[in-house]
């Protein structure tokens, strides 16, 4: 399947658009016209014949804490091609018009996204491939007001970027905590796919701790909360939330053979995000923190070719020299259960914790040395003191 990241800025919006309009108008003939009526009534009925069954639960309190929250980015750059797609141009194309040609202005728009705002200092968070690169950035806020942004930093390891403003009465949003989003819990996304503004879609966490390899680099951080909310190109750097309101998690990535929602989409959960937010804002940089190992998922095939003798962990494959696990005692072939007393399963949930902090800090490491439990205090070095083709 191929993975897209979503950047915001597709013509695929006109074909999306007209095949929804060939699916009403089918809906419309073949039910007759009170099809619809049926649909936004159904949910009130008590009769057993009704086709439409509300969830009972209710998305209103959360878009409403949420929708000021998030702004609708676009990127200009002085030398690429233009691909923002607007609804003068969509409608135009649709009854039979021209599409308009691309002005020779400098810098023209390319591309466009979404932002969260974070405090009332202006500062807001996006994913980094919806600015990175850009010549010049603007924010639109749910308000219509209009802002140029400066990018305080960038990291393309975790997607995020850091952006700030100069603006008054801003809406910042509540955090959340990600740690705490079950399986099967409600979540919306807030964005601004295909450039319509304010957009509100809901699903359910699907999964938590994901890695798609859609990333690139060796201190790549995948640990994606997956959601069955629909995301398209424009919600890139906009907002998960949970029902009530709170940050938890930016869309990211969706998981398409299209580049339109497929069914899956991806975001990055708050609990890496604050800490990339905080390094980005006092360093313009992140503080990378390193336990100095190679590790590696075990699969059921990987554990019977090793003699692991459990799968519920993430095995160590090599321990450096001059890093804190090899000053700690770790060895090759322990197999890591545990992070800071939490239980980790996979590579992406350790990188999950270990984001969270920073060179010369201390975190406990728990392993299962062939069948003996034991715990170490590991020094955190940072990616100037260890240097190590790691995938932690």
């Amino acid at each position: 399947m191929k993975r897209s990241v979503l950047t915001a800025c597709s013509i695929a919006i006109f074909s999306s658009l007209l095949l929804s309009c060939k699916e009403q108008t089918k809906l419309s003939s073949d039910n007759d016209s009170t099809a619809l009526l049926r649909e936004s009534t159904a949910v009130n009925s008590s009769s057993s014949s009704a086709k439409y069954v509300s969830t009972g639960v209710d998305f209103t309190v959360a878009a409403e804490k949420s929708l000021n929250s998030v702004v609708h980015i676009i990127t200009y750059s002085k030398g690429r091609q233009s691909n923002v797609v607007t609804l003068e141009d969509l409608f135009g194309s649709f009854f039979g018009q021209p599409r308009r040609q691309p002005q020779n202005t400098n810098p023209r728009p390319v591309g466009s996204g979404s932002g969260v705002i974070l405090d009332n200092l202006g500062y807001i968070v996006t994913n980094n491939h919806v600015v990175q690169g850009a010549d010049r950035v603007t924010v639109t806020l749910n308000d219509k007001r209009e802002f140029e942004a400066q990018i305080i930093g960038l990291d393309p390891s975790t997607d995020l970027a850091l952006l700030k403003i100069e603006a008054e009465d801003l809406s910042p949003i509540e955090i959340g905590n990600s740690d705490n989003l079950k399986v099967g819990e409600w979540v919306l996304a807030v964005g601004n796919p295909f450039n319509l503004t304010s957009t509100v879609t809901a699903g359910i966490v699907s999964a938590k701790g994901r890695n798609i390899n859609i990333l690139s680099g060796d201190m790549k951080i995948e640990s994606f909360i997956q959601t069955d909310a629909a995301v398209n190109p424009g919600n890139s750097g906009g907002a998960l939330v949970n029902l009530n309101g709170e940050l938890v998690g930016i869309n990211s990535a969706i998981a398409s053979q299209t580049g339109s929602f497929a069914g899956y989409a991806f975001a990055i959960p708050v609990s890496i995000m604050t800490k990339i937010v905080s390094d980005l804002k006092q360093f313009g940089s992140v503080q990378r923190a390193l336990l100095g190992i190679v590790i590696t998922d075990i699969s059921n095939e990987f554990a019977k070719a090793n003699n692991v003798n459990r799968l519920d962990g993430v095995f160590v494959v090599e321990v450096g020299q001059n890093g804190g696990a090899k000053d700690a005692g770790m060895q090759n072939g322990d197999v890591i259960i545990a992070v800071d007393n939490a239980k980790v399963k996979s590579v992406a949930e350790i990188q999950d914790r270990l984001t969270r902090f920073s060179p010369g800090d201390e975190v406990k490491v728990t392993v299962d040395r062939q069948g003996e439990i034991m715990t170490f205090n590991v020094k955190l070095h940072g990616t100037n003191e260890y240097q190590l083709n790691t995938n932690e």
